[in-house]
């Protein structure tokens, strides 16, 4: 990716990575890229997390877009689904999401969305970057943007009404009342606080909810879709049929079954995998999946007759493998899942209403739903590192991979890549024996450490 963009926005630590005055930046030149440039006033709308900093950068951006002339329709804090779903139906030119999604809290991000609720194109998003490193005579502009004047200023719109509406489209998905369901809620303290538990009761669902009071320093902390223990025990000791976990913006979810067994993305794949076969509905009987999913989920698949892709690590890169071939379910381990039926993006409040569904129409128990795919061990280690430049080349970094591949055979595989979002190189082995696994895992970590460190 870019310098500053990475596969999913413009991420870093507050005020010291990505700046206000960078928000500011960004709010000018796509104020003018959609707007002034083409002699017209562009629509914007803009979402937030709960972060504190999410209000700093969300002020910054809306006045740099008002600077330029272009109208600003702020959702405040919502989902990055729910500014996709808005910006598509409402006919904006561009959509800004303010979230660094798992992150911690004194991390942000900035994400872009196009006007077909899609993440942005990567030749608009090199256009950004030029604008940020001061290049303006590569985008053919002299001085800077120009600056609206008098009646030209644009305006700020309180726009609650937008989250409203895509509120009332995920009710609207249900095929069926929840009455006397008894769901687990885990808000992670971020963007899902305060939509997740309406949709659900608004469906009938007796709702049980946690971390779903946020202070702007809390979010994920100990909480959500990555810090899911506290839900597992939460669902058992509440005897709730199912539970769900976001993360910070709400684009991620994975559940929880009555038995407090954690039911991840390769899970919730294989489940509506098998169900849209069963209903002719799996377009090219394919599902798409990335390189991270375990090897469990592709023998469950086999042996179904359901076939699969493999795209990079990133929900964005499995969203284009599934537009351009017409797949119709693809997602991730972590629980970014997209239904093309039904949105442009991961959303987490439709994976669960999905589940919920699907437990609904089968009057079974969450725990049978994915009682014939077996999960092998898998193992990650993340390593920070000073650089992840050159790690690929790095003759000591892969001859402890080559060693670790010699010694699984073909009982495993060992992935290693670096974060798109984080200074981190992941390394990852999946296999039969967890104690093997540990061994060349951290082996390999070692060198990455020594290496890049």
């Amino acid at each position: 990716m870019g310098k500053y963009f990475g596969t999913d926005g413009f991420r870093g630590e507050a005020n010291v990575d990505l700046t206000s005055e960078h928000a500011y930046r960004i709010g000018k030149f796509i104020g003018w890229y959609y707007g002034a440039r083409k002699g017209r006033k562009a629509r914007v709308v803009i979402g937030k997390d709960t972060r504190r900093s999410s209000y700093m950068f969300e002020y910054a951006i809306v006045a740099g877009l008002t600077a330029t002339g272009a109208d600003a329709y702020m959702l405040h804090v919502t989902t990055t689904p729910s500014v996709a779903y808005v910006t598509r139906v409402d006919n904006f030119d561009c959509g800004v999401m303010i979230s660094a999604s798992h992150n911690p809290f004194y991390d942000n991000g900035i994400k872009l969305i196009n006007s077909r609720g899609e993440k942005m194109d990567d030749e608009t998003i090199a256009d950004i970057e030029t604008y940020l490193d001061g290049n303006l005579a590569a985008l053919g502009i002299e001085g800077d943007v120009p600056s609206a004047k008098r009646e030209e200023l644009g305006e700020i719109v309180d726009y609650v009404s937008g989250r409203n509406r895509y509120v009332g489209y995920l009710i609207s998905l249900a095929a069926h009342s929840y009455k006397n369901m008894r769901v687990g809620l885990d808000c992670a303290n971020g963007s899902a606080w305060n939509i997740a538990k309406t949709v659900f009761e608004a469906l009938g669902a007796k709702t049980f909810v946690i971390n779903a009071e946020p202070d702007g320093v809390n979010i994920n902390r100990g909480a959500g879709s990555t810090h899911i223990d506290g839900l597992r025990r939460f669902v058992v000791e509440n005897h709730l049929d199912v539970g769900f976990a976001y993360d910070g913006d709400a684009d991620r979810c994975l559940a929880v079954d009555e038995n407090g067994e954690v039911v991840d993305g390769d899970k919730i794949i294989y489940i509506f995998g098998c169900q849209m076969k069963r209903e002719g509905r799996l377009a090219g009987n394919k599902v798409v999946t990335t390189v991270m999913s375990n090897f469990g989920l592709y023998k469950a698949l086999d042996e179904v007759g359901v076939g699969y892709e493999k795209t990079a690590v990133g929900d964005r890169f499995v969203y284009e493998c599934m537009q351009q071939n017409g797949y119709r379910l693809g997602g991730e381990q972590s629980g970014h899942i997209i239904f093309t039926d039904f949105s442009t993006t991961g959303d987490g409040l439709i994976t669960a209403l999905q589940v919920l569904s699907s437990l609904k129409r089968s009057g079974r128990k969450a725990s049978d739903l994915t009682a014939l795919m077996t999960t092998y061990p898998q193992l990650l280690v993340n390593v920070k590192v000073a650089t992840k430049e050159g790690w690929e080349t790095n003759e000591a970094i892969k001859k402890a991979i080559a060693a670790g591949d010699e010694e699984l055979g073909d009982n495993g595989r060992i992935l290693v890549r670096p974060s798109g979002t984080e200074p981190l190189i992941r390394v990852m082995a999946e296999g039969p024996d967890q104690e093997q696994l540990d061994r060349i895992c951290h082996a390999i970590a070692d060198v990455v450490k020594k290496e890049q460190g």
